[in-house]
């Protein structure tokens, strides 16, 4: 535990300081700093695994980053940082190790869970991976008619979803383009139904992603994708050759109909919004292929060894998180819009809503104390250009605070142009101007109608990071999500809560067990729900039932 016993967060020294250095600092502005120091820009800034990080947009000086460090230190962040690599257990509430990093560690580490090594077994699952996704990219796989696999529809939901479409739109450049690849969530049968629409059943392959093989919303799914399959190649022995499982239920996976020798094992000590690395990623190696898939494991391995080992001081996952509390409990900015500027990456901000509210959206303590402070910010976020013509609005002048992370690669994917020079002159042009803004003096030498004067002023003095790499590849991306992922537990150890359970995401599953019977059929079952809940389902039912 990272908290010392009857001593909450806000008691301690170090946040007490921080806390007194606000008021000197909290209101200071970027104009100020910048003009204090000629140097700031490339003093606070730092470069590790290919990722250079700029955070001098932010309100702080080096005496707040001593400050954070401290913060950090007597918060057990060192200790905390080799437990996770050890595979001690830190998922307190489960009690479970949280071994993301495992996924890719050289096969020559040796980390032990319950007396086995479990690298042993990661680097087994990625080498069965390996060979399945060449059997089906050089078309060996063939379905149950004799022709080969085209189309790859991976079901799944939270981390079994987010992860892997994030990562193949990503790398989508790297991927075999005979290949369609499309991946179905949600429980809504809109969602299969538009999926497997235009596909022939005879040439697609369909990968469900449950380590349990129980999950409602996969499981529903993957029955209808059975039942759309089996409708179209007429014989339930098709299933064997068009349906594979990422799972730990050999059981389950059988009685569904996939072959054991199908099915691509994890383990416990993976959570899902930390999976993407592993067998959830299956879709991802077979789009891109098991060198580039290894490349991002590198890119992670590049990061997570930094984070280990690098001072706190230099060292990039944790100083982002330090400055996310910063900004989150400090400052007031409990909102972070992740821009990216790089089409490619349009799925990023959805899959860090997952990994950092999943992760930190707790209001107890490890030891169940509730919380005096705020915890995970809410996270969103669009690609640039996109967003300046949307919500950039709010972000510039409207009254919350909103804290940013700006992404964006030097080099082009593709042929030279000035399109990406567009690209790239927003991306600073928007951090510039929301560091700096404009006064109403710079605002009368355009010579505007003084009326309009209050309405082009910009106050400026908003938080940003700024995150640049040499062009987006699998390396890139890999050491990206790490450096996220470590974000993501450095500032759980500063608020001392567990960011590797989940517990608020059964409550909602929990009701709609009880509730889905009282829509089903065409018995009026009892209701016992608050009013609200039972007049909408009498309302569903009428118009559900109703002739259409």
């Amino acid at each position: 535990m990272s908290m010392a016993a009857g001593t909450t967060l806000t008691q301690r020294p170090a946040w007490v300081a921080l806390q007194a250095h606000h008021a000197s600092i909290g209101q200071t502005h970027l104009r100020e700093l910048f003009a204090a120091d000629p140097q700031r820009g490339e003093r606070f800034a730092l470069e590790a695994a290919g990722l250079y990080l700029d955070y001098s947009k932010n309100r702080i000086d080096a005496q707040t980053i001593s400050l954070l460090v401290a913060l950090a230190e007597d918060c057990g962040l060192h200790e905390r940082i080799e437990a996770m690599f050890n595979g001690d257990i830190i998922n307190m509430t489960e009690a479970r190790p949280a071994l993301h990093v495992a996924l890719r560690t050289a096969m020559e580490t040796r980390i032990f869970v319950d007396g086995v090594d479990v690298v042993a077994g990661v680097h087994a699952v990625l080498d069965h991976m390996a060979t399945f996704a060449e059997q089906v990219r050089s078309g060996q796989w063939l379905g149950h008619t004799g022709k080969r696999i085209r189309n790859i529809v991976n079901i799944g939901i939270g981390g079994s979803d987010l992860g892997p479409v994030m990562a193949y739109e990503a790398l989508r450049h790297y991927s075999q383009r005979d290949l369609t690849c499309r991946f179905v969530s949600n429980i809504d049968a809109t969602d299969l139904l538009e999926a497997t629409r235009d596909l022939d059943a005879t040439e697609t392959l369909f990968i469900i992603c449950s380590k349990t093989f129980t999950t409602l919303e996969t499981m529903t799914n993957a029955h209808a994708a059975r039942a759309w399959s089996i409708a179209r190649l007429g014989s339930e022995a098709a299933v064997a050759r068009h349906f594979v499982a990422v799972s730990s239920n050999a059981q389950g996976v059988e009685a569904f109909g996939i072959a054991p020798s199908n099915m691509f094992g994890f383990w416990d000590w993976i959570g899902g919004r930390y999976s993407m690395d592993s067998a959830i990623g299956l879709s991802t190696m077979i789009a891109v292929g098991a060198e580039h898939f290894r490349e991002m494991l590198a890119g992670f391995q590049v990061m997570d060894t930094h984070f280990r080992h690098a001072p706190l001081a230099e060292n990039l996952p944790a100083l982002l998180g330090l400055i996310a509390i910063w900004n989150n409990n400090f400052l007031g900015a409990t909102t972070l819009a992740v821009l990216p500027y790089a089409q490619y990456l349009k799925r990023l901000p959805a899959y860090l809503q997952q990994l950092m509210m999943e992760s930190n959206g707790k209001h107890v303590t490890e030891s169940g104390a509730h919380v005096d402070y705020a915890t995970s910010p809410v996270v969103w976020g669009e690609p640039g250009s996109n967003g300046q013509h949307s919500f950039y609005q709010l972000i510039h002048q409207g009254t919350a605070l909103v804290a940013c992370d700006f992404i964006g690669f030097c080099q082009s994917l593709h042929p030279p142009g000035d399109q990406h020079d567009l690209l790239m002159a927003n991306l600073f042009a928007q951090t510039e101007a929301l560091a700096f803004g404009k006064t109403a003096a710079e605002v009368s030498a355009e010579n505007l109608a003084p009326v309009l004067t209050p309405h082009c002023v910009f106050e400026g003095n908003r938080p940003t990071n700024t995150l640049l790499a040499e062009r987006l590849t699998p390396h890139t991306l890999g050491a990206m999500i790490a450096m996220y992922e470590h974000s993501v537990f450095t500032q759980g150890v500063i608020w001392g809560i567990d960011s590797f359970d989940q517990w608020g995401v059964q409550f909602g599953k929990q009701l709609a067990g009880h509730t889905t019977p009282e829509l089903e059929g065409t018995t009026e079952r009892p209701l016992n729900h608050d009013s609200s809940t039972n007049a909408l389902i009498r309302r569903y039912r009428r118009f559900n039932r109703a002739p259409s």
